[in-house]
């Protein structure tokens, strides 16, 4: 695939492309998008992971997964071999990486040095979101259609079990300490799970949120963050289940993710923006403002050294309207236009 960096700064930052956005006077850094990787066809994708100690960005590409370098813009590699992307995570004590394919179902672990496949477990119908819980040294599926979890022994690269939900699952997170959390989609719920027993051990309702989609923790204030698509993100004790906080972000949020260095909560939307919310406390939260994006940036991750965020989408061709009231209009992107944003924090 060729590959074309639009806009580079030195070697390895980016150019101004477009101005910073400010909040109030007393708020954290604003931010600028400073460069986009031209990631070409197909103009499908899903979630980006980020990858810490490497600094490496994993996107969701249709068919497969591309690895970029998160400082300079490099095109590292692929992951080959995933019809139906979705999900990516990563287990750096294990030196390995873990992405699904929803086409196969099944998961595919990676060497992250070379990219090379090790090994092949299968999954449920519809796999999607992927997490890995550090405590358990597990990765876990998400299977939609077919409402289970998939667990995936990193080590061996084999399956370790199926966890029946009784729900849609959407995204997962772990705590490291070996509890996994899904959102239950079609249930309105926060998912407790015993990541080495492999039960469900509690469910949280959240019965103000829409379809629950983008899930991440903090695991210091044992916080979660759900976003939802009625534009809401709700804040629940992790113990306990207790709604701390109810806030409004931007619509079409599909991701979330948590900044631990500058405590702060990233929600991506789909409309064109990103809503950034302050932890002050366990139990105080602001919002400090939406960051324009592109729109159908509606996926994200963040380098929690830099601060820096990334974001996917494609130049929009046409919108064609809704086939059937009720339904959502179609969007047409412009063949090879597929790009991986960057915004950082202006200091």
């Amino acid at each position: 695939m060729t590959v074309r960096i639009l806009s580079q700064l030195c070697a390895c930052l980016f150019a101004t492309l477009a101005p910073a956005v400010a909040f109030a006077a007393d708020a954290p850094p604003v931010y600028a998008m400073t460069g986009a990787v031209a990631l070409g066809s197909p103009e499908r994708w899903d979630y980006l992971t980020f990858d810490a100690k490497a600094r490496r960005v994993y996107v969701s590409h249709g068919d497969h997964v591309v690895v970029i370098d998160g400082v300079s813009g490099r095109i590292v590699g692929h992951v080959t071999g995933l019809p139906g992307s979705h999900g990516i995570a990563i287990a750096n004590g294990l030196t390995r990486g873990v992405a699904d394919s929803a086409t196969n179902k099944n998961a595919i672990v990676f060497d992250l040095a070379t990219l090379k496949v090790l090994g092949t477990a299968p999954a449920g119908d519809d796999a999607d979101g992927v997490a890995y819980e550090s405590g358990s040294g597990r990765a876990f599926v998400g299977d939609g259609d077919a409402a289970t979890v998939t667990a995936i022994d990193m080590a061996t690269a084999t399956l370790a079990g199926t966890i029946p939900l009784a729900s849609k699952p959407e995204f997962l997170v772990g705590d490291g300490a070996g509890h996994l959390y899904v959102n239950g989609e079609s249930t309105r719920e926060i998912i407790r799970i015993d990541a080495k027993k492999l039960t469900v051990t509690a469910r949280y309702a959240v019965p103000d949120c829409e379809s629950p989609h983008g899930l991440a923790m903090d695991p210091a204030t044992q916080r979660l963050f759900t976003s939802c698509s009625n534009a809401k993100l709700f804040v629940v004790d992790a113990n306990s289940g207790r709604i701390v906080s109810s806030i409004a972000i931007g619509k079409g949020s599909d991701a979330v993710k948590f900044d631990p260095k500058a405590k702060l909560v990233f929600s991506s939307n789909g409309e064109g923006t990103l809503s950034v919310i302050a932890e002050k406390s366990a139990e105080d939260f602001e919002l400090l403002g939406n960051v324009p994006t592109v729109r159908g940036a509606r996926t994200m991750t963040v380098d929690p050294e830099s601060g820096r965020v990334f974001v996917v989408s494609a130049d929009i061709d046409r919108i064609d309207p809704p086939k059937a009231p009720g339904t959502r209009p179609r969007v047409v992107y412009k063949p090879g236009s597929m790009k991986l944003y960057f915004f950082d924090p202006v200091k």
